[in-house]
């Protein structure tokens, strides 16, 4: 912490005097309000401007965008509050344990009764200071494996187009644009971001997300590899290069990234993410394309050496030619040998054919005599013919007979079947009649017919016997041609039934 002299005593607060008390040196009495009031505006005049160096401990963001936090030595620790619209502007964002120099204003919270310092600008404490925070953040990322050389991608040989992330100014887009000219044009879309400041950070890791996202229906092409470049600064300016979430957007990137951050002594988190690291921005030009002139060159003499060996092998199979040639004989003999032989073989198959149709004519003469004439073979198949439809006329009339017969022969069995048929229609009818008979006798219409009645309940169902009746109970009674009667049950009797009422009751009798 930066020392200051102490303030000098300031009576301000006992310029005050009890009125009506001249040359009175009491101190007026204050509210705690004015005295907080009073405090607040002393010690903003008296540290209006200072930088204070110390620890950052109990950093926290408020949810109105407010940073608060606290600056601590080995002695003393002080409250900082940093508003909304300065934490955005801060080049460099606070984390616990950094050293850091605050650079602001003293105020009092006087709700609280508190002093407090206002932040207005924050820096490192010193270049090792943050180098022991890059260091630890490293450990932290390739820990998780954010540096893994498994997860490298191979840089193309010759990509179509590249992705280049810098400041749209200064000497580093002209450097690697005038270095790719030279070696290979290739089509290159610029993403334009700030390389230094509080929100380079941020513009880096979108851009990166940013080429990652563009597909090929959008009708821009996709980079076939990411060149990440800027000039050389001091370990503070580099620090975008450093933050975790550029370093996680480079290791998550599908597109390979060249990171050519700074000199060639300058290292970064980021050339431990990218796929390759080049020393310097023209340096990853030369990695990202080959020399056009000398693949023109390679080509050219890869093309005169395959004629040359073309050459040569055609000369040898040449001379391979020629030698075989030798062992052959002249190609006019073999055609004159050849040419007395189908000579030889024209007048053969002339001779051949001749008496092969000679053949021919004696055999047609011999079989001709061996075929009957037409007339002849007509008259033998009518004769034929005619013994067949006797034959047939012979069978017809066999058949009529046969069916004559048979036609008599079954009208008998006709009446045969007739007679059968009544006889056993007459039996079985004087079955029925006699059983109709025997059911009538027994059908209790026959007893209705000789006085008797049927008694029911009022389901419907016969009582047969006394036992079965129940005093009030009602019933219908039967009589003969269907007439009915209703009736309800004032007494009944039964001879073992009136026994045991009379032995009951002597003077009871029952009736129906």
């Amino acid at each position: 912490m930066y020392k200051m002299n102490p303030p000098t005593y300031d009576n301000t607060l006992n310029e005050h005097y009890e009125p009506g008390s001249p040359g009175n040196n009491e101190p007026s009495v204050y509210t705690v309000g004015e005295l907080s009031a009073a405090l607040k505006r002393l010690v903003e005049d008296k540290f209006g401007y200072i930088r204070v160096k110390g620890e950052v401990s109990g950093f926290k963001r408020a949810t109105s965008g407010h940073l608060y936090m606290s600056l601590k030595d080995a002695d003393s620790i002080i409250d900082i509050v940093c508003w909304r619209g300065t934490a955005n502007s801060l080049e460099v964002f606070p984390e616990d344990g950094m050293e850091v120099i605050a650079t602001g204003r003293i105020s009092t919270y006087v709700a609280r009764s508190k002093y407090q310092m206002i932040l207005e600008r924050l820096e490192i404490a010193g270049e090792g200071a943050l180098l022991k925070i890059i260091e630890e953040r490293r450990r932290r990322l390739e820990a998780q494996g954010l540096f893994d050389d498994s997860k490298k991608k191979q840089i193309p040989y010759l990509p179509e187009t590249i992705g280049l992330i810098t400041s749209q100014t200064g000497a580093v887009i002209r450097d690697v644009l005038h270095r790719l000219n030279d070696r290979f044009p290739r089509r290159v879309l610029l993403w334009p971001v700030t390389v230094q400041g509080p929100k380079s950070a941020e513009e880096i890791s979108n851009a990166i997300s940013g080429f990652n996202l563009i597909k090929e229906s959008s009708g821009i092409k996709r980079p076939d590899l990411l060149i990440i470049a800027r000039g050389g600064g001091s370990l503070e300016d580099l620090m975008a290069f450093n933050e975790e979430i550029v370093v996680r957007a480079a290791a998550l990137s599908e597109i390979p990234i060249i990171s050519a951050i700074g000199h060639e002594t300058d290292t970064t988190l980021l050339d431990f993410a990218a796929d390759y690291r080049a020393p310097t921005p023209t340096a990853a030009a030369e990695l990202a394309v080959p020399v056009r002139g000398e693949i023109l060159e390679r080509v050219n003499e890869n093309n005169s050496r395959l004629f040359v060996a073309i050459n040569r092998q055609l000369e040898f199979l040449n001379q391979q030619t020629i030698g075989l040639s030798r062992g052959l004989p002249e190609p006019i003999r073999l055609l004159e040998e050849s040419t007395q032989r189908v000579d030889d073989w024209s007048e053969r198959i002339f001779l051949a054919m001749a008496r092969t149709i000679d053949d021919k004519k004696s055999s047609v003469d011999v079989i001709k005599h061996q075929i009957a004439q037409p007339l002849d073979y007509v008259v033998r198949k009518t004769q034929v013919l005619r013994g067949i439809l006797d034959r047939s006329e012979a069978i017809r009339l066999m058949k009529i007979r046969m069916l004559d017969r048979d036609q008599g022969d079954l009208k008998d069995l006709g009446a045969r079947v007739s007679r059968g048929f009544a006889a056993q229609k007459f039996l079985i009818t004087q079955k029925l009649i006699n059983l109709d008979s025997l059911l009538e006798s027994y059908s209790h219409n026959s007893v209705l017919e000789r006085g008797f009645t049927i008694i029911r309940d009022v389901k419907g169902k016969p009582i047969p016997s006394v036992d079965k009746l129940s005093k009030g109970e009602n019933v219908t009674i039967t009589f003969k041609k269907e007439g009915l009667a209703e009736a309800k049950i004032i007494s009944f009797s039964q001879d073992h039934m009136k026994k045991k009422i009379e032995e009951d009751d002597p003077e009871s009798e029952s009736t129906i």
